[in-house]
């Protein structure tokens, strides 16, 4: 691993510091609302805007759809130092991070031309829909329909766990085309226009207050051919081409919680003695710290492969599967170091702005979305440590002879 920038990785990280200590928002003049705030869409789609208008947008993108050309390090880099200023640079990470590459893949040049530069700008919002209530962690179960019509389709289904639906503009969706086929196989994927009729948004209120996801319905909503992304039949292709850059994304800036917890531990006192005089905190503090020395050394070895002309693979999976767990277990932790004041939720009376009870609340969503932990184990394990793959009884079989309890599909 190479922990140090090259002459010219150097020069472009001073470059990306000096415009954001000229340009990022302050600390205290962005509002308190999360994802799901319109308030905070707003800022965070000036905020998009304007590091689209200055060049920082979309750095490994082609030029001609909005990018920049760059290599992954120095988008990497830019991550790294936007990491330490107080923006919203992560909330069109779906569109960019997700919807994009498919699109750039499979996409006519007519779309690329068209949609990826509105996308890198945030002028429109994207979605993936991919989750579905019946399917659970295995997204090739689902069962929402697209039936050809004509020139056209139909899509008919239900999607859950949809980020930031109720303000997308357009949304990447995958769909069962053949049920005749096993499961992998029968899969197709489009892109749908969110605010065309047939298509409902209800967003789902979370134990945090919030309400970042969303159920979609689709009833006879039509969408064209020509919004096919990819071969029929061969949505799944596409599927792990998002899915890959998901959890490359995920697993890059997923919270552990550590900075937080560092930085509060050192100011509490317990007893009216420093909590880290406590050989219990201490104990834990040294298990964190050591799984987060992990976790970064870990991406530092992606990114060395990476500088050295390599694709990030499914290493990719292991900082959401440490960094979820250790998100959540850090948090219930500092509650009870709080006491009777870890269960005041309200910003202006809480410790720390009460961050670790909000932390305590979403920590549990974070180790199911982009895969659960079981899906994160089985990755690595299969495509990083070579171990046999699960046992498929349903391997070949086609999806309407697969049976769901004694109903078939």
């Amino acid at each position: 691993m190479d922990f140090k920038d090259s002459p010219a990785q150097a020069e472009f990280r001073h470059k990306v510091r000096q415009w954001l200590q000229a340009n990022a928002p302050a600390d205290n003049t962005l509002s308190r609302g999360g994802m799901e705030s319109d308030e905070a869409m707003r800022e965070g789609r000036e905020w998009q805007a304007r590091i689209y208008d200055a060049g920082w947008a979309c750095l490994t993108w082609p030029k001609e759809y909005g990018g920049q050309g760059l290599t992954a390090i120095e988008q990497v880099i830019w991550s790294q130092e936007v990491a330490k200023f107080s923006t919203r640079d992560g909330f069109f990470a779906i569109g960019i991070g997700n919807c994009g590459p498919a699109i750039m893949l499979y996409g006519s040049d007519q779309q690329k031309q068209s949609l990826l530069p509105r996308m890198a700008r945030a002028d429109d919002i994207w979605c993936q829909l991919f989750s579905e209530p019946g399917a659970g962690s295995d997204v090739a179960g689902l069962k929402t329909r697209a039936d050809k019509d004509g020139d056209s389709w139909k899509i008919n289904g239900q999607k859950i766990w949809t980020s930031q639906a109720q303000y997308a503009d357009y949304g990447v969706i995958l769909t069962r085309t053949d049920p005749t086929l096993p499961k992998h196989k029968g899969l197709t994927m489009f892109f749908v226009d969110m605010k065309q009729p047939g298509v409902e948004v209800r967003p789902i209120k979370q134990a945090d207050g919030g309400q970042a996801f969303n159920e979609v319905f689709f009833n006879d909503a039509v969408v064209p051919d020509v919004q096919r992304l990819g071969e029929l039949n061969g949505g799944w292709g596409v599927a792990l081409a998002v899915l890959m850059n998901e959890r490359l994304a995920i697993g890059s800036v997923a919270p552990n919680g550590w900075p937080e917890y560092w930085d509060m531990i050192r100011k509490l006192e317990l007893d009216g003695k420093p909590a880290l005089e406590d050989s219990e905190v201490r104990r834990r503090t040294a298990d964190w710290y050591v799984k987060n020395a992990g976790l970064k050394n870990a991406q530092a070895r992606m990114l060395s492969a990476v500088a050295n002309g390599g694709v990030p693979g499914a290493e990719a999976s292991l900082g959401k599967l440490v960094g979820a767990s250790m998100c959540q277990d850090i948090s219930a932790y500092a509650l009870d170091l709080f006491a009777e004041m870890g269960v005041c939720a309200d910003e202006q009376m809480a410790l720390m702005q009460a961050q670790f009870q909000k932390a305590y609340l979403y920590a549990p969503g974070l180790r199911v979305a982009g895969g659960t932990d079981e899906v994160m184990r089985n990755i690595i394990a299969e495509q990083v440590l070579g171990l046999p793959a699960d046992v498929r009884v349903d391997k070949g079989v086609p999806f309407n002879e697969i049976k769901a309890g004694n109903i078939r599909q």
